[in-house]
């Protein structure tokens, strides 16, 4: 029996840095996604090891699963969503420095160690195998850390006894909103283990999919049927979000009367952003005006992150680029590189998109095409259930 789990990578629409400062901000999913796939072995297999195979980097990890349970005497599962400790964090960290992780890729110890600390909390000592590949970039502010750990909370509790499931569907299927939640706590939790701190909007969005408005820690799911695709550019440039954003908290003192007009003016952007995702589509045409308003907005978006100092020559590069061919675009996340949004109408021609690429491939950029507002997080299984192995629920 094998559960495969999909989660997308997220971008910020409008809002970025200002909701920090008491500002709405807009976030969607994207159609890029991480997958997930679990597998427990038969008795056949003789296998009593778990594995997590990372395919993106070519590296794996297993453990026997009886110095899982050495490092976890007292182990208890399934538990409900919780943070993990601090000592059992440090019991964990033991199991993953005995995998010698390359110093290369030594910023993956981190997910290793949630993963670890999601499968024990939900399924105990019980060998697996467990597979990783993803569509976004890793570090570029996609998301990339939440639809891994929503994928990977997905496909563990789709083969657990917390859920019950449909073992005769086909083809990918969506959890209920019980299930969703349940998915969207422990991801919160695996984000925890990696980032400390986060917010809890990227995980949000990955589980939940479509859109998101957020202001002063208050989530809202947003429903559109308005079709929005966007030309990703990965600059490849790296950056310090926490830099960044304590960059704009400075200049916020240095000019509080400026710089509270600035947040004010993007509060306006993203609820404006919000309700055209939201009002209804009749026809083309009113497509088309709701792209050129969006369009409009994204600008000065942009104009006011750039009031923050939080661009970067890189990303006014992209912005001359598509700018050449009348297009609109904004930095999504913290800015100071990572990746930048272009809207691409829906009467523009293939020919005019393939030229845009073109040109920022030239600058040695990444492009990547993806539809806006998706469905969240999804799974499939494949195999014929064994209950007795899988501890899937069938009732």
């Amino acid at each position: 029996m094998e559960v495969r789990a999909r989660a997308p990578g997220k971008i910020i629409l409008a809002g970025e840095h200002a909701v920090v400062h008491g500002s709405a901000a807009v976030a969607a999913s994207i159609d890029l996604y991480t997958y997930v796939s679990l597998r427990f072995p038969t008795p056949a297999d003789n296998d009593e090891t778990l594995s997590l195979h990372l395919k993106d980097v070519s590296l794996e990890f297993s453990w026997p699963v009886a110095r899982i349970k050495e490092a976890f005497p007292n182990l208890e599962n399934p538990i409900p969503p919780s943070s993990c400790l601090l000592e059992t964090l440090k019991l964990i960290a033991s199991l993953v420095d005995e995998q010698n992780i390359p110093e290369a890729n030594i910023g993956l110890a981190a997910g290793v160690t949630a993963f670890l600390w999601l499968f024990t909390s939900i399924h105990g000592c019980k060998p697996a195998k467990v597979v990783v590949n993803s569509e976004l970039p890793l570090g570029s502010g996609l998301g990339s850390s939440a639809a891994f750990c929503v994928a990977l909370s997905a496909a563990i509790l789709a083969l657990s006894d917390s859920v019950t499931m449909d073992f005769s569907h086909q083809g990918w299927q969506v959890f209920g909103e019980n299930e969703l939640e349940l998915v969207n706590k422990w991801a919160f939790e695996g984000e925890k283990i990696i980032h400390g701190k986060p917010s809890g909007i990227d995980n949000t969005v990955s589980t939940y999919g479509n859109m998101i408005k957020f202001k002063s820690g208050d989530l809202t799911r947003l429903k559109t049927n308005m079709p929005l695709k966007m030309l990703i550019t990965n600059t490849k440039v790296g950056r310090n979000t926490k830099a960044l954003v304590a960059s704009v908290s400075e200049r916020t003192l240095r000019h509080p009367t400026a710089m509270a007009s600035v947040f004010t003016a993007v509060d306006s952007i993203s609820n404006e952003v919000a309700a055209i995702i939201q009002s209804p589509v009749s026809d083309d045409l009113a497509i088309t005006e709701k792209e050129e308003k969006l369009a409009e907005l994204m600008e000065m978006n942009q104009g006011l992150l750039q009031c923050m100092g939080v661009s970067h020559a890189s990303i006014e590069t992209v912005l001359r680029t598509t700018l050449k061919y009348k297009l609109s675009t904004k930095l999504t996340g913290a800015g100071g590189g990572g990746c930048v949004l272009t809207l691409l109408p829906t009467l523009l021609s293939g020919t005019v998109v393939d030229k845009v690429i073109a040109d920022l491939e030239t600058c040695g950029f990444q492009c990547l095409l993806a539809g806006i507002g998706g469905n969240g997080v999804e799974f499939s299984y494949s195999g014929i259930p064994d209950i007795g192995a899988n501890g899937g629920n069938l009732s």
